[in-house]
């Protein structure tokens, strides 16, 4: 009888939320266990599940063992808040539950508020092309809990977010990477503190024999490593340290700075991990990226498109208005709470914006006087305001689609937004 045998045996659990990883976890665990299951929206429960289904009045009758819960679920608004509250200790992750089933299983995660599914995706080719037996999971890529075939050598790359590390108790991962840290998700975490320390469980529950890297030039992070009595290796990645590896890039997908540091981060752990170093290079003047994220959707001589669909705050799309110039930059949606853009004035005069959406008189606000904008309710309509601009634009360009806000305004998530802008560029500007 194996570890996970043991301790998931006989228990009572209820799973919060049937998104993926919901209906990962009650399939992992209802062999042995007896699961319920509980839902905000009766109608995301699938068919096979639904005779698990409990309701409110009967789950406050129950006395459970564990609670899985969904990592986008917020305890304090939810339908079921003051059972959660009341039964804190008892709120576990899919994380937890992997970690207490695979213990010895090398695990590499990669946690951060921008990067971190490029960073994963690099990370676990470089491996792949090193000849590992790798799977990418967490956030990108299929629920930790669905993978099969695990043996004894099996490396799990894991991008981990806020959310599932904050209801974590017991995930330990021997290798954790926190790429940067910016504020993010404060309508959860209700303040920057209590976010960058949800991140920093990675590392506190670290041994003497793991290995943590961390942005060098973070303050509060480092404050953070002084202040608790961290066991693991800590590394700080100084980008300056990797130049003359960048200098043997050449994939225009690295030519900002956020990518950069994201790769100095794989090639710091490919070190420890004593990796090809030449095998990671080739790798990353490979890499193709992911579906909107900085992704290059259309290069000629005259322009560039980019559709970073993915970007939901303005840390995320600095280092691309660092990096161009020229840039006729689109955003829009749902603004984040408490998110500034901070550009040095020499990358000023680069910028033209063209803002959409429901928040776009608050992204307004945030932009230098020295940004001249224009806005329209809906991305089509302020698209056909820029094809509009750059008829007699002669000069090399970029259009950046770069939202710095959630998509939730007019779209169901940003791949629902990414495909759409695509489809703007195919129809409307005649391109791809």
């Amino acid at each position: 009888m194996n570890e996970r045998q043991i301790y998931f045996k006989n228990k009572k659990i209820l799973i919060y939320g049937l998104g993926k990883s919901g209906i990962a976890c009650l399939n992992f665990l209802k062999k042995n266990n007896t699961c319920l299951v509980f839902d905000d929206n009766k109608n995301n429960i699938p068919a096979d599940f639904k005779k698990k289904l409990t309701n409110i009045r009967k789950l406050s009758k129950i006395n459970v063992d564990f609670i899985v819960l969904s990592p986008g679920i917020d305890i304090r608004k939810c339908k079921i808040s003051s059972y959660l509250i009341k039964n804190r200790s008892k709120i576990i992750s899919e994380l937890d539950i992997f970690e207490i089933s695979y213990p010895k299983i090398t695990k590499i995660t990669i946690t951060g508020t921008n990067g971190k599914s490029t960073t994963s995706k690099l990370l676990y080719e470089v491996l792949k092309n090193n000849k590992k037996d790798v799977r990418l999971t967490g956030n990108i890529g299929y629920p930790i809990l669905m993978e099969k075939k695990i043996k004894n050598n099996t490396i799990f790359v894991i991008e981990a977010s806020s959310y599932q590390l904050d209801y974590s108790k017991y995930y330990r991962s021997k290798y954790s990477i926190i790429l940067n840290l910016n504020p993010d998700h404060l309508e959860r975490h209700r303040s920057f503190k209590n976010y960058v320390e949800a991140k920093f469980k990675i590392v506190k529950s670290q041994n003497k024999n793991d290995y943590a890297f961390i942005d060098n030039q973070n303050n509060f992070l480092n404050k953070l490593i002084k202040n608790n009595q961290i066991k693991s290796k800590v590394t700080k990645i100084n980008y300056l340290k990797y130049k003359k590896y960048f200098r043997q890039i050449d994939n225009i997908y690295f030519n900002n700075s956020g990518n950069r540091k994201n790769l100095s981060f794989v090639i710091s752990i490919a070190k420890v991990l004593k990796l090809n170093l030449k095998t990671v290079l080739n790798t990353a003047n490979k890499f193709q990226g992911l579906d909107y994220r900085q992704q290059i959707i259309y290069k000629s001589k005259k322009l560039l498109i980019v559709n970073d669909s993915k970007s939901t705050s303005f840390s995320s799309t600095t280092p691309l208005l660092e990096s161009y110039k020229n840039i006729y930059w689109i955003l829009g949606g749902l603004a984040k709470k408490g998110d500034k853009l901070k550009l040095k004035k020499k990358y000023l005069s680069n910028t033209k914006a063209y803002v959409y959406g429901k928040d776009r008189n608050i992204l307004i606000k945030s932009l230098p006087n020295q940004i001249p904008y224009k806005s329209s309710s809906t991305l089509m309509k302020i698209m056909k305001s820029l094809k509009n601009d750059i008829k007699n634009d002669n000069t090399k360009k970029v259009i950046l689609f770069s939202p710095c806000a959630a998509s939730f305004d007019q779209f169901k998530n940003f791949e629902d937004r990414g495909k759409f802008f695509n489809k703007i560029i195919k129809t409307v500007f005649n391109k791809i």
